[in-house]
């Protein structure tokens, strides 16, 4: 069962993965964008880490649910300026990633007790049952993210020149 957890995060990944290479490598990004997608990726990045490197009590858990509310703000601060910028269908697609990741944060938050042996229902521990798997894939979710926000800064601020990379 606990594959199942694994599917807001493959979808936001694929969604992501195409919104990259087709829309903005199409359109290319202007300099808000360049900045604020990074920023955007490292306020995901700072969930997941803190899920794997912060003990799991009723305080963290606050936190955790603060970050990602703030999260949730972040990505989508860009929406006002998309709508000038960007074709129906990549805010159709950004509509649709505004929906896995409060999920996929959902799930992140579940799965950090779980990894770290909380008492928890037994609903969750049915669903959530290999936690070993569960804390190498969000290890491996913050490895992908941290190289995903790298790639960011440095091809869109220091390689792109300033044309579409792709015609399509």
């Amino acid at each position: 069962m606990w594959l199942l957890a694994l599917i807001p995060f493959s979808l936001q990944g694929l969604a992501i993965g195409f919104d990259e290479i087709y829309f903005h490598w199409k359109r290319g990004l202007p300099r808000w964008e360049r900045i604020g997608h990074p920023l955007d990726t490292f306020s995901l990045l700072v969930c997941l880490l803190f899920t794997l490197y912060v003990p799991f009590t009723d305080l963290s858990m606050k936190v955790y649910i603060g970050l990602a509310v703030l999260s949730c703000i972040m990505v989508t601060k860009d929406e006002f300026v998309h709508k000038e910028h960007c074709p129906a269908t990549e805010n159709w697609l950004h509509a649709c990633l505004f929906i896995l990741h409060p999920i996929t944060l959902i799930v992140a938050g579940l799965i950090w007790p779980v990894i770290q042996g909380a008492a928890l229902p037994v609903w969750i521990l049915s669903w959530l049952d290999n936690a070993p798997a569960l804390e190498w894939f969000l290890f491996s979710q913050a490895i992908l993210i941290a190289l995903f926000m790298l790639y960011q800064i440095i091809f869109w601020n220091f390689i792109w020149k300033d044309e579409p990379v792709l015609k399509f």
